[in-house]
């Protein structure tokens, strides 16, 4: 390449990404900053089953209306499937086919308006029923009825007694013999319990809405009425004890079941979701319906299970571009080229305090390890090997210990790329054999400040917001680093060299 050819493709790269950050900013009017908007979640169900060459019929509950939440535009991938959305008697996705055969996928999507100020929505109480129970089970769920209604003053009060004692540290003797018997269907046995004591109560599915989640289930609550009002109850052990209308989308309000797959077998539901800004959602809902524009590169008409990936993958230019200016401008030295940006990566899922005490935990623990390994002369592979699985048991030595303590950030280790930090203890102990421990102390040491730097950076809002709508701001990047990699000059750790000659 001649000497003029690297600034002209650093010029392109530059013009073709702001033209196209520009483009999306002006054509589809996508904010350049994150600022203050109302948020949408976008919430993909996808449902496999497999068909047996006859006619299918697959119905699911949908989201309606709720407190801080509403449900907005729906949409639904099926090809070859008839699609109807259905109100009554309840709100559900119909898809029919007249014949299908194998593995089969249909997808779902609906948008979910962030609304604080939506009310919880009235729902008619299920008509009580009666159930039967076989002695000795009978007779521990009256005691337990009975416990709860005397320390109790209406339908909701009473749910809460009765949970708190299912949910006991030191349970009773009955909780523990129902357990034995119905602990795999805690959340139908609760509701029925209600039931026997006169108080309408439903078993409904709500989903955790948290951004950049896959492949999630639906998790079990206990809805209870009271008059024309309703409450939600966690089942314990099955879900957070906390339950934020905001983050808590009730899929199937009523008790209504969730997916009733008719002509098929082994069928599943999985759930995926994304958050979305209003504006940024808004100036790209033409694409979404299905319009066509050759410069607006996005990723938002992905299923939301990709669209949650690539939310991660497109911090990792940033973290290279911070590994770029921190090893060629500045001279720091790090453990490995681009380790410092999976480290960051494990950081923004630990928290950063979490991330450096539990980092600095296991790489001195498996030094310790590799360097007893290295007097057995063991052959490369095995040596690598056996450092994995030291690093593993280290990992969950350290786990076990942080939850005996009561240190539940501690678990968060468990996040750690477990062939990274076997590298990186591989590559630390080679380092101390051949240089010493000062050079390991200065390349273990540049190596988490360069992790602590690029975690800072990904995540950031501004840049978060900027990389997953702009995909041109990737070409401005690599600008960057086409102009970071053409200087030859000193670095500035370097220049103490020359102190003498400043003086």
């Amino acid at each position: 390449m001649t000497a003029r050819g690297p600034v002209w493709l650093i010029v392109f790269m530059l013009v073709i990404g702001v033209g196209l950050i520009l483009h999306r900013h002006l054509q589809y009017d996508v904010p350049l900053l994150p600022g203050e908007s109302q948020t949408l979640w976008l919430v993909e169900a996808r449902i496999d089953f497999v068909a047996d060459g006859q006619p299918v019929r697959v119905e699911m509950a949908r989201p309606t209306p709720q407190q801080a939440l509403v449900p907005l535009q729906e949409t639904g991938a099926s090809p070859g499937y008839g699609l109807n959305f259905v109100e009554q008697p309840h709100a559900r996705a119909v898809w029919t086919v007249r014949e299908a055969q194998g593995p089969q996928t249909l997808f779902y999507r609906s948008e979910i308006l962030v609304s604080p100020g939506q009310a919880a929505v009235t729902m008619p109480a299920p008509v009580l029923r009666q159930r039967q129970w076989p002695a000795p089970y009978a007779n521990a769920i009256d005691d337990l009825l009975q416990r709860a209604h005397s320390t109790s003053a209406d339908n909701f009060s009473f749910s809460r007694e009765l949970l708190k004692l299912l949910a006991a540290p030191q349970p009773l003797q009955h909780v523990v013999l129902l357990k034995e018997k119905y602990g795999s269907d805690m959340a139908l046995l609760i509701a029925d319990m209600l039931q026997q004591a006169g108080i309408p109560a439903a078993v409904v599915y709500g989903l955790q809405l948290e951004d950049g989640r896959r492949n999630q289930t639906l998790m079990p609550l206990i809805q209870v009425w009271q008059g024309e009002h309703n409450e939600i109850f966690a089942v314990p052990g099955r879900a957070p004890k906390s339950l934020e209308p905001e983050q808590l989308l009730i899929w199937n309000p009523g008790g209504q079941p969730v997916l009733d797959v008719m002509g098929a077998r082994h069928s599943n539901i999985r759930f995926s979701m994304i958050r979305q800004q209003d504006a940024a959602y808004g100036a790209l809902s033409e694409q979404l319906s299905g319009q066509y524009d050759l410069f607006n590169f996005s990723i938002h008409a992905l299923p939301i299970e990709e669209q949650a990936v690539f939310k991660t993958i497109l911090l990792l230019p940033i973290g290279a571009l911070i590994v770029c200016i921190l090893r060629i401008l500045v001279g720091l030295r790090t453990s490995g080229t681009f380790m410092p940006v999976l480290i960051a990566l494990a950081f923004m899922q630990t928290s950063l305090v979490t991330g450096l005490i539990g980092f600095i935990l296991v790489v001195g623990a498996g030094l310790l390890v590799r360097s007893y390994l290295s007097n057995l002369n063991l052959l490369l592979v095995a040596r690598i090997t056996a450092v994995i699985l030291s690093v593993i048991a280290i990992v969950g030595v350290f786990s076990v210990l942080a939850y005996k303590l009561g240190l539940t950030e501690g678990l968060k280790i468990t996040l750690f790329p477990m062939i990274i930090l076997s590298w990186t203890i591989e590559r630390m102990s080679i380092l101390w054999e051949e240089e010493g421990a000062r050079e390991v102390v200065v390349q273990g040491g540049g190596s988490l400040l360069t992790a602590v730097l690029a975690y800072l950076a990904m995540s950031h809002v501004w840049i978060q917001h900027l990389t997953f709508n702009f995909l041109g701001l990737q070409f401005v990047v690599l600008a960057l680093v086409l102009m970071i990699g053409s200087y030859s000059g000193y670095r500035l750790l370097e220049l103490r060299r020359f102190r003498e000659f400043a003086n």
